[in-house]
């Protein structure tokens, strides 16, 4: 396949909408035999009364073999699937099989969603259009003006393109690895002029924390088997917004410092639920209601999974 960018900057855009097709999609990873995804894409079809199997593609299942990424999205191809949703270790490797990248995901480097219509494999992300739609549901009158991110990982550049696609005017991309932390800024930078993208090492943001509108954690502190808080909670303050992109706990160790502090919160539901639902249109052309998956999901996340290790896997 030959990979070609789509042209223009565009709005993802899904397949036509046919409710009487048979949907076959899956998901790609590692690790992901405890994923919440395949449940909440069927739930959603189910309401809206659609054929649809979602099914587990897993590498730990099949040998551990990331290099296989691409082989399999392939296989899925020629298998009839009409998408996969891709993750951890997966999401850079599998774009060798595609023959095009969204705008946004050439950008960030990173595919979790893909489709095949049209004879046709495209990459798509949808985890930055997860975490603002997320945002602006669960905080909508946050301001975004100055914000803090602690992450510059998989997950960090998704949320950092988010904050800046929606004109957050200053935003600090903070890592424990200041390469990292500056590979990414400099990366985004040019596609944002009117934003200012500064980079950071995570032990010398306290300053900033104090003064920002906002704080964002994208790191896997605070997930199952990572305890802690990626930040001295002392920094926190009520004029602070505070966002965690993990969902398993979805109380972190953060989020309940943050509410004791009088923060606004956003817990990782939202943004999980948000970029399922935008590769859920992807794949079938018809809108999902992320209420009703946001629904879903608590529904199926109280004491659930609790050996999962990756709380920010989809």
């Amino acid at each position: 396949m030959m990979l070609q960018t789509l042209a223009g900057p565009q709005p993802l855009q899904p397949r036509k909408p046919d409710v009487h097709h048979r949907f076959v999609v899956g998901l790609l990873g590692a690790g992901i035999a405890g994923s919440l995804t395949p449940g909440l894409h069927e739930a959603e079809a189910d309401r809206l009364g659609l054929a649809y199997t979602y099914r587990i593609i897993d590498l730990d299942a099949l040998g551990g073999q990331a290099g296989r990424s691409t082989e399999l999205v392939r296989s899925a191809a020629e298998l009839g699937y009409d998408g996969l949703n891709v993750t951890h270790p997966s999401k850079q490797l599998v774009q060798d099989g595609l023959d095009e990248l969204s705008p946004d995901a050439r950008i960030l480097g990173a595919v979790n969603t893909i489709t095949f219509h049209g004879g046709r494999a495209v990459g798509h992300n949808t985890d930055h259009t997860g975490f603002i739609g997320g945002f602006r549901a669960g905080l909508p009158s946050a301001p975004i003006n100055s914000v803090v991110q602690v992450g510059a990982g998989g997950a960090g550049a998704a949320v950092a393109y988010a904050l800046l696609n929606a004109g957050a005017g200053h935003l600090v991309i903070a890592d424990i690895e200041a390469d990292r932390a500056e590979s990414l800024a400099a990366r985004l930078a040019p596609h944002f002029p009117n934003s200012e993208v500064v980079a950071a090492r995570t032990d010398a943001i306290a300053g900033t924390i104090r003064t920002a509108d906002g704080l964002v954690n994208t790191t896997p502190i605070g997930m199952t088997g990572h305890p802690g808080i990626p930040v001295d909670p002392h920094l926190l303050h009520p004029g602070l917004w505070v966002a965690d992109v993990i969902y398993r706990p979805l109380e972190t160790a953060l989020v309940m410092a943050a509410r004791e502090k009088g923060c606004a919160v956003l817990d990782g539901g939202r943004m999980v639920v948000g970029q399922a639902a935008a590769a859920f249109e992807l794949f079938t052309g018809i809108p999902a209601d992320p209420d009703h998956m946001l629904a879903a999901f608590h529904q199926a996340t109280p004491a659930s999974h609790p050996d999962q290790k990756d709380g920010i896997r989809r």
